[in-house]
C-alpha cells in the first residue's frame, strides 16, 4: 500500500482539494453568467476585508469549531456521528432552561452554568444512539440521522407548547435575563481597539479555542484518548488489549454530543439571546466537512472552521451585493465536502504521481 508523507497528507491534500473545489465553483459561476473574479473579490472583502467582516466570520467559525470537534472525537473511535445538528439543538434547549431559570446577576456566573446545561443536553441526546450502537448493534449513522429529526420536532413542541410566553406568536422562548448577555469582541477591553463596531462574535470564541486544546490533550495525552484511538484503529486489537467496546463507544459519543451541544452557547446565548426554531442553522452538518478537511485534528479543525466561516459570511455578502444567489455558498460547501471526503482518495492518487511516496508493507 502506498502512503503519502505526513506533510503532504496534512497540507497538500486539503489545499489541492480546496483548489479543485474553487475551480469547479468558478465554472458554476461562469455557467450562470457571472464573474468568478468579482465573486471572489466580494467574498474576500465581505468576510475578511475589515474587522467588522472578521467579526461575522469568527462568529460562524466558533460554531463550526464545536461541531467539527464533536465529529473528530467520535471519528477517532471509528464512530461517524452525523447527529451534531440535533445535539446542538438540544444543547440550545439546555442553555435556554438554565438562562431562564434564575435572574442571573452577571454573565460570568451564567456562562459556566449554561455550558453545563448545553453539554449535558447534547450528551444526553447522543447517549441514546451510542447505547443502541454499543448494545444493540444499531448503526450509529442511521440512528444519529433519525435523532436529528426527532430533536427538531422536540424543539418545536417545546417552543410552541411549553416555553413560548403567553401572548407571543412566534415559536421562541422569552428573552434571557440581562445578566446572561455575553460580551462581544467589540466590548472586550483591548479587542475593542480592533473591533470598533458591534459584531456577533463573542467570548464563546475563547471557549472554542480552549475546547480545541482540551480535545488535543484528551486524544493524544491521556490514557482514555489512547484507548479511543486504539479502538478506532482496530476493535479486535482493542478488545484483546482489554479495552471495552461498550465503554469507549459510550464515552466517545457522550463527549462528542457534549461538544456539539456547547455550540449553542455561541448562537443561542451569545447572539439571539433566546432559543429559536432551527437554532443550529446547519452547523452540525458543516462540522462534518470541517472535521474531514481538518484531518480530524483540533488544529486542522480550527483552520477549517475559519475557512467555512469565510465561506458562510462571504456567501451572504454575495447574496447582498451581487446578483449571484446566496445559495452558491451551499454549492461551494458541497464541493469542498465532495473533494475532501468522497474524492479524497482520488486527490491522494494524483498527488502520489508527483510526491515521493512512503511505502509500507501490508501483511
Amino acid at each position: 500500500m502506498t502512503r503519502l508523507p505526513r506533510w503532504a497528507d496534512v497540507v497538500l491534500v486539503p489545499l489541492i482539494s480546496l483548489l479543485l473545489a474553487g475551480i469547479i465553483s468558478a465554472l458554476v459561476i461562469l455557467a450562470i453568467g457571472q464573474s468568478p473574479t468579482e465573486a471572489l473579490k466580494t467574498m474576500v472583502i465581505g468576510a475578511v476585508g475589515s474587522p467588522y467582516a472578521w467579526g461575522y466570520t469568527l462568529y460562524y467559525a466558533t460554531s463550526f469549531i464545536f461541531t467539527g470537534l464533536a465529529v473528530t472525537v467520535a471519528f477517532h473511535a471509528s464512530l461517524f456521528n452525523i447527529g451534531g445538528e440535533g445535539q446542538a439543538q438540544l444543547g440550545g434547549l439546555g442553555v435556554a432552561l438554565v438562562c431562564l431559570s434564575l435572574p442571573w446577576p452577571h454573565w460570568t456566573l451564567a456562562l459556566p452554568a449554561a455550558m453545563i446545561g448545553a453539554a449535558l443536553f447534547g450528551a444526553a441526546w447522543a447517549a441514546i444512539p451510542a447505547y443502541l450502537q454499543a448494545r444493540r448493534g444499531s448503526h450509529i449513522v442511521i440512528t444519529t440521522i433519525m435523532f436529528n429529526y426527532i430533536g427538531a420536532a422536540l424543539i418545536i413542541y417545546m417552543l410552541v407548547n411549553v416555553l413560548r410566553p403567553a401572548g407571543q406568536m412566534d415559536p421562541a422562548t422569552a428573552r434571557f435575563p440581562e445578566g446572561t448577555k455575553l460580551p462581544t469582541l467589540h466590548e472586550i477591553p483591548g479587542l475593542n481597539l480592533i473591533f470598533d463596531k458591534q459584531v456577533p462574535a463573542n467570548v464563546t470564541l475563547f471557549v472554542a479555542l480552549v475546547a480545541c486544546w482540551l480535545v488535543w490533550l484528551l486524544l493524544w495525552r491521556t490514557r482514555l484518548g489512547y484507548e479511543i484511538r486504539a479502538f478506532g484503529k482496530s476493535e479486535k486489537a482493542a478488545i484483546y488489549a482489554g479495552i471495552s467496546p461498550v465503554r469507549i463507544t459510550m464515552i466517545a459519543m457522550l463527549i462528542s454530543g457534549a461538544l456539539a451541544g456547547l455550540m449553542s452557547i455561541n448562537n443561542v446565548m451569545g447572539e439571539s439571546e433566546r432559543l429559536l426554531q432551527n437554532s443550529a442553522e446547519g452547523a452540525g452538518f458543516i462540522g462534518i466537512a470541517v472535521a474531514l478537511m481538518g484531518r480530524n485534528h483540533p488544529v486542522g479543525v480550527l483552520l477549517a472552521a475559519i475557512l467555512f466561516g469565510f465561506l458562510f459570511q462571504g456567501g451572504a455578502e454575495l447574496g447582498l451585493w451581487t446578483s449571484i444567489p446566496i445559495e452558491l455558498r451551499t454549492v461551494v460547501q458541497g464541493l469542498v465536502i465532495l473533494f475532501t471526503g468522497a474524492l479524497d482518495h482520488m486527490v491522494r492518487m494524483l498527488l502520489g504521481l508527483f510526491v515521493a511516496p512512503r511505502r509500507t508493507e501490508v501483511a
